[in-house]
């Protein structure tokens, strides 16, 4: 580290709509943060199609198109962005170290807003029906598949969750579980079954997602016992079989939970490294809205604003 090396007062990691608002927050409080963006840039949002939950758009908006006007809001008030992705950091001592391969940056506060990422059964065939029929978000797509038959992937709390909340729209919710009981609490479970709308296929595990180029059109399923394969005539799958917070870079610097969300204190941004605040999907694996997500951004930058005055009163 040479003498003269700018000291940023925030850097931000991260550009979802967590990342996003607090850097509208901070560059408009004169903290001119630097943004760390990522090569994947916008985050989960960038996947969706229609998002018709964010409030102040009346017809809804894509969810490219709404990270692009967020982008757009924070550069306007001197957010300065780097599309690359942090490989290393040390949060140790301050300033803080974050490094893009060897450049190294410096900064007074750091804002982690990586997000999470929905977890894929990782066949091809999904990929290409992804947002097609493909979905791992019930309460941002459910409203699609009006009076379609669908099939939900998984066994948690979430499964249930998710498939009570489909059938609202769907004729038919096919709940698919490769094992022979749920890991989902007795309540959610007594609640879906008795849903019905809702058949259980036990046993079952999706191998291949068919479609016509143009949407899916069904699913080729396998019993895990017997090995038989058939056709499932659904035209929505939805994942629900776990997030994965995007948390990797911070193993064993940052407290998080047994599944890698970062931890914040209560009713706040604050991690266990004073400094360094945590905001959107990296922390919250409970709403994971993009709404919730720019609100824990909002505090974050309030945050971090406030806990460098602090500093710089001592």
């Amino acid at each position: 580290m040479t003498q003269d090396q700018k000291v940023e007062n925030v850097i931000i990691i991260g550009s979802g709509p967590a990342g996003l608002t607090s850097a509208i927050y901070s560059s408009r409080a004169n903290l001119e943060p630097l943004m760390i963006e990522g090569e994947e840039a916008g985050g989960q949002l960038m996947t969706t199609t229609e998002v018709e939950n964010f409030p102040g758009f009346d017809h809804g908006i894509t969810g490219p198109d709404l990270i692009t006007v967020m982008r757009k809001q924070a550069e306007r008030f001197g957010t300065r962005f780097i599309t690359r992705n942090v490989t290393k950091v040390d949060f140790s001592q301050r300033p803080f170290k974050v490094w893009i391969g060897d450049k190294l940056h410096l900064a007074k506060s750091i804002i982690i807003s990586t997000g999470a990422s929905a977890k894929y059964l990782g066949l091809p065939s999904e990929k290409v029906y992804a947002n097609r029929g493909v979905s791992a978000c019930a309460t941002c797509d459910g409203a699609f598949f009006r009076n379609q038959e669908i099939g939900v992937v998984g066994g948690g709390d979430t499964a249930m969750e998710e498939a009570q909340f489909l059938t609202r729209f769907a004729t038919k919710v096919y709940l698919i579980h490769r094992r022979d009981h749920f890991r989902a609490s007795k309540i959610m479970v007594d609640r879906a079954l008795k849903n019905p709308k809702i058949e259980v296929l036990y046993n079952t595990e999706v191998i291949e997602v068919l479609g016509d180029g143009k949407g899916m059109t069904g699913a080729k399923i396998k019993g895990t016992l017997d090995g038989a394969v058939k056709e499932l005539p659904i035209t929505g799958l939805f994942l629900a079989i776990g997030h994965k917070p995007n948390t990797d870079l911070f193993k064993g610097v940052l407290d998080m939970n047994e599944t890698g969300y970062l931890i914040t204190q209560p009713n706040t941004t604050y991690t266990n490294i004073p400094g360094v605040f945590a905001a959107g999907d990296v922390q919250d694996h409970v709403y994971r809205q993009a709404i919730t997500a720019a609100g824990t951004g909002c505090m974050a930058a309030i945050d971090a604003e406030r806990w460098l005055e602090a500093q710089e009163a001592h």
